[in-house]
């Protein structure tokens, strides 16, 4: 069928309109001159150019080189070729991370200016970078132009609209328009299917990634490679769909593609994960005996893999495998593997791995003491943990945020709160700012320590310094206050958090519901209990054993018992003090004849 620049138009609803207004503006570019007559004293104007074609080869790392080049390539005369132009903007867009989009927009603004007419290829770059901004408007828009300046829209394009349209999580408009350019008569190439099936997987649409791979192959559109299958496979298993992730497995065999490392450890981790260990084994071995060898970064996912499952003994097997392979271990080995250890709070084992870096050279970072920092802090072993820091210090590796409130939050758990405070101070003069769980830690240790007005303070100053507090903090400030009697004080700490736009979580009615009890004031109590309802909050066991407690402590039987069967019909059971407490007050002397036959049903409770 033969596509006529008619259909694209009607395609594109008015795609022969002009080409998008450029509305955005680079700082790169605020101040720059329309080359008319000036002329840049470049004495070979063929070299310079070679010049400028063999940097874009080797890359870039940052912007201002390119746009250096571009202002002497635009000053040229006569005029270097659109290619040239373009092979500077296909340089650019590959640092990804310095997010180049809109001073290319504005270059390509530029250069059009000066009269070099853009041709197919930089449409396509401008499409791409108005998707990369969500504009996918003026992506479209482009296509328009497109077909003015006679060049109708092919696979690359269409791509990168599909493309825009995933990064903007529009998937439905992507399939849309899938459909569409089938329709007009063009075959989508691997690429574009590559893109929309990994879309769907993105989202969680296993289903549709399955159907559109078996229309690939039905309608014979295009067969599958090894990335799409490998993709739609790691998902299935991420998923926990290990029938359809094997499934699909053995079709792709059957296909004649080879799996490659990836896609054995992607079953590999669903089935482990799944607690399938054994099944995990038969396709690690398949993999080993099928000769396909697993490179560094494959080895480092099972041993990140066996770790988090706590399965440390397995990763260091792993470990030994690989170095007998000739593969060196790198950071990444190390740090799965101190974090596994310290996990389980094996020390020794952290601590041989930390040998075994020393001795193979690989020096630990700031993750690498971050991690077994963390570990001697969960064994409460702070001045281990503090012999660490210093060793940081000394290696001068600069602590974090996250090394900062882990060590925080030991010492305010080992009550050295002066210390603490220190730490905090000092992690403020080296420009380390604290977060939320380094206030919460201070808070919760000035709280056990009953040093409520240092909290109060700190309260305020998480306020001055940006951090919002949370429901959290409110919650260990209101519980070391009912713990203390000051329920008045409690409840006014209740009405800032709701004011501050703050959710009440369960654990905040309960702290409420214990202040009530521990005063006696079982009204408010119920009246709480009510709130909690009504805000969407069910009462659990803690609630219900808190009431029943207090009601026994008052001796008052039938709202011990009313609470008790109130519970009970929720579906929960009163603890073993509650029952003790109940068991004891049923079978006292002073209770009615009858109720010591009660006494004997409490083991329902």
């Amino acid at each position: 069928m033969k596509i006529t620049p008619q259909a694209f138009a009607a395609f594109f609803h008015g795609g022969n309109a002009l080409y998008p207004p450029f509305l955005f503006h680079s700082r790169h570019f605020s101040h720059f001159p329309f080359p008319s007559t000036i002329h840049v004293a470049i004495h070979d104007r063929h070299l310079f150019i070679n010049s400028v074609r063999d940097q874009c080869k080797l890359g870039f790392t940052d912007l201002n080189h390119p746009i250096s080049l571009f202002r002497q390539l635009i000053y040229l005369r006569p005029l270097p070729s659109v290619i040239d132009f373009n092979q500077l903007f296909t340089s650019m867009l590959k640092l990804k991370n310095l997010k180049p989009h809109l001073t290319i927009i504005s270059l390509s603004s530029n250069l059009e200016l000066s009269g070099i007419r853009p041709d197919r290829y930089s449409m396509g770059i401008l499409a791409n970078c108005y998707c990369h901004l969500g504009r996918i408007d003026f992506g479209l828009s482009l296509m328009g132009k497109s077909l003015k300046l006679g060049y109708p829209p092919n696979c690359i394009t269409f791509t990168t609209l599909i493309n825009g349209f995933i990064h903007c999580d529009e998937l439905p408009q992507a399939v849309q328009l899938l459909d569409k350019i089938v329709k007009l008569g063009l075959k989508p190439d691997i690429v574009t299917y590559g893109a929309m099936i990994k879309g769907l997987c993105r989202i969680g649409d296993n289903a549709g990634a399955l159907s559109l791979l078996n229309k690939m192959q039905s309608e014979g559109l295009c067969k599958p490679n090894l990335l799409i299958y490998t993709t739609v496979i790691g998902s299935l298993c991420e998923e926990g769909l290990l029938k359809e992730g094997l499934d699909l497995f053995s079709v792709m065999k059957t296909e004649g593609i080879q799996p490659d490392p990836v896609t054995y450890i992607s079953l590999v981790r669903g089935l482990y994960n799944s607690g399938c260990r054994e099944q995990a084994k038969v396709v690690l071995d398949e993999m080993i005996e099928s000769k396909i060898a697993p490179n560094l970064k494959t080895y480092n996912m099972l041993v990140e893999m066996f770790c988090k499952d706590g399965s440390v003994d397995d990763a260091h097997t792993n470990l030994e495998l690989m170095i007998e392979r000739g593969l060196t271990p790198d950071i990444d080995t190390y740090n799965a593997l101190l974090n596994g250890y310290c996990w389980r709070g094996h020390m020794k084992g952290a601590n041989k791995i930390r040998y075994l870096m020393e001795k193979n050279n690989c020096e630990p970072d700031l993750l690498s003491f971050n991690t077994m920092i963390n570990g001697y802090v969960k064994l409460k072993c702070i001045d281990k943990a503090l012999k660490l820091f210093q060793e940081l210090l000394l290696k001068r590796i600069k602590p974090d945020v996250f090394t900062y409130s882990t060590l925080i939050d030991g010492l305010c758990k080992a009550r050295r709160i002066t210390h603490a405070n220190q730490l905090f101070t000092e992690m403020q003069a080296q420009r380390v700012i604290p977060n939320v769980v380094t206030y919460n830690s201070l808070l919760d240790g000035l709280c056990k320590t009953a040093r409520f007005d240092e909290a109060r303070a700190i309260l305020e100053d998480m306020g001055s310094k940006g951090v919002q507090p949370d429901t959290v903090s409110y919650n260990i400030l209101m519980n070391s206050l009912c713990e203390a009697g000051h329920l008045e004080d409690a409840a006014n700490f209740f009405s800032d958090l709701v004011l501050n736009g703050l959710q009440p979580s369960l654990e905040t009615y309960n702290i409420m519901v214990k202040g009530c009890c521990k005063k006696g004031l079982m009204n408010e109590a119920a009246k709480i209990l009510r709130k909690m309802e009504e805000d969407g909050y069910s009462p659990n066991n803690v609630t219900y054993n808190l009431i029943i407690r207090r009601y026994v402590f008052k001796k008052d039987l039938s709202k011990a018992l009313y609470y008790r069967d109130l519970m009970l019909s929720k579906g929960f059971k009163a603890d073993a003090y509650t029952s003790s407490l109940l068991v004891d007050l049923l079978s006292s002397d002073n209770l009615v004849q009858g109720s010591t036959s009660e006494a004997y049903q409490l083991n329902g409770i």
